[in-house]
């Protein structure tokens, strides 16, 4: 089997969860498309170019199985966009023998099975309890410093533009003890950083145990609203952070998604984040848009002045907390008026790091039931543009004020550009590229050593940009003694 994965974290994730569940079929692995029995497409639907991506490599996947005359090639599709386009995958040219939902994944070896005898097979039926919470899945970057860990599958918010609901189906948790398990194994393995990965990671709620299901249901943030009724019961995220945190000191944690509503005042999770040292002081705060009306018919939840209240009571709870956000140009209906609000939003906040998208309309969603897509592409292009550039400018502003400040950096491996510089990430997320030379160990060694992935080391700043940090490397340290008092 060749697996191929496209989008988000959540999909590379549920390629590891499908490998698992193949090889303990007896299947194995190539990385050689051209020796493959089965081509697998890990597939995303959130934008329109994603998509486009998916057809365009049919075609040349179409080329490929035409050329083999001795053993079939059989294709699957899987993920989001087989949830989405069902029907017109498996009539388009009669191409793609399987398509797999992300719920339908226990069932690949016997959809393949049917492929084998010569008919398409689909199961696209999305689950209320599906987790894969037995299914630990197969770390596809053998040897890395950083894994993902799966909390929470799907997402009830409904925001008017999003077609996640839809193609990942209602949310629910995994239960904490299988997180637990699967945190420690990888830091047996040595993974020195997990992130923990949902569609909406602080609305985690495990209530796979009797005694968890009588806690009330949490307060919102101040000034926030959603269009589903709170849920009671269960062991909430502040409860699955603080024990993570727990299992290794020296193992930095973080998370995404997270939604703006569920950071209520009493939040014990800023707090979590303030007292532990290995939990990074790192928020991502996605706002889409600075405009309030432009909020409403995303169906946000919060009004701009809720969301920069926020953005104040993190930054208060969480001295030198470092932030990112996503935000859409384009929006259905929206002004030059609104969109100089996101401008100036982000002048506000002046985010760490930004994800900028133009908006495409999705079938299924709200939005293409009820709005109209009218602002026009070159519209929706020039304010991407800007948004970005001012985007940059802001970065770039919040990145400086590092200049001649310590870093402690988990180094990932060598520098893309340059063999003799290494590269990983500081507490805030945020790239710092330093030489690949020989350092002092503050840990009691006498003799120089050189910094391998996996490491932490002390880097001194030296310049910045909207994107990176770059210094010199002061010495080889650990977690836990660089957050120690000095």
């Amino acid at each position: 089997v060749y697996l191929e994965t496209y989008g988000c974290q959540m999909n590379v994730n549920d390629t590891e969860i499908a490998w698992a569940i193949l090889q303990k079929n007896g299947y194995t692995r190539t990385k050689d498309l051209e020796e493959a029995d089965v081509v697998l497409l890990v597939t995303c639907s959130v934008r329109e170019k994603a998509e486009q991506a998916i057809w365009n490599r049919l075609q040349h996947l179409k080329a490929l199985k035409a050329r083999r005359a001795h053993f079939p090639l059989r294709v699957g599709i899987l993920g989001c966009m087989a949830e989405r386009l069902k029907e017109e995958i498996l009539h388009k040219e009669k191409l793609v023998d399987i398509v797999a939902g992300p719920d339908a994944y226990r069932d690949l070896p016997r959809l393949l099975a049917v492929a084998e005898s010569g008919q398409q097979a689909a199961n696209v039926l999305l689950s209320l309890d599906e987790t894969y919470a037995d299914i630990l899945p197969v770390q596809t970057s053998a040897g890395g410093t950083t894994a993902f860990v799966s909390i929470m599958r799907g997402c009830d918010n409904m925001c008017s533009y999003c077609i996640v609901p839809f193609t990942r189906g209602r949310e629910r948790s995994r239960p904490i003890a299988s997180i637990l398990q699967e945190v420690k194994m990888l830091s047996d393995q040595g993974v020195k950083e997990v992130t923990l990965l949902g569609q909406n990671v602080n609305s985690y709620r495990d209530t796979s145990e009797v005694q968890f299901q009588a806690a009330a249901a949490p307060a919102l943030s101040r000034g926030f609203s959603t269009v589903y009724k709170a849920k009671p019961g269960g062991l909430r995220f502040a409860h699955l952070l603080d024990q993570v945190s727990r299992i290794d000191p020296e193992m930095r944690i973080r998370f995404t998604s997270p939604h703006p509503k569920d950071f209520p005042d009493e939040a014990s999770v800023l707090q979590l984040i303030q007292e532990r040292h290995n939990i990074c002081k790192q928020l991502h705060l996605p706002a889409q848009s600075g405009s309030t009306r432009v909020l409403e018919a995303m169906r946000r939840g919060y009004t701009r002045e809720a969301y920069l209240e926020l953005v104040q009571h993190v930054r208060e709870s969480i001295p030198g907390v470092s932030l990112s956000s996503d935000f859409i140009a384009g929006f259905c209906g929206e002004t030059e008026e609104d969109h100089q609000q996101t401008v100036s939003l982000l002048r506000e906040v002046r985010y760490n790091i930004g994800f900028l998208f133009a908006y495409s309309m999705r079938q299924k969603t709200r939005a293409y039931h009820r709005l109209h897509d009218d602002v026009p592409a070159a519209v929706k292009k020039q304010r991407l543009e800007e948004l970005i550039a001012v985007f940059r400018e802001e970065a770039a502003r919040a990145n400086g004020a590092m200049v001649g400040q310590s870093q402690l950096v988990l180094v990932e491996g060598p520098s893309k550009r340059s063999a003799s510089e290494l590269c990983g990430r500081n507490d805030g997320n945020i790239k710092v590229i330093f030489p690949d030379a020989e350092t002092e160990d503050a840990v009691g060694c006498r003799a120089p050593v050189r910094a391998q992935p996996g490491d932490y080391v002390l880097v001194k700043v030296t310049s910045a940009s909207s994107q990176t940090l770059k210094g010199v490397l002061l010495c080889r340290t650990t977690l836990s003694r660089s957050a120690a008092p000095h």
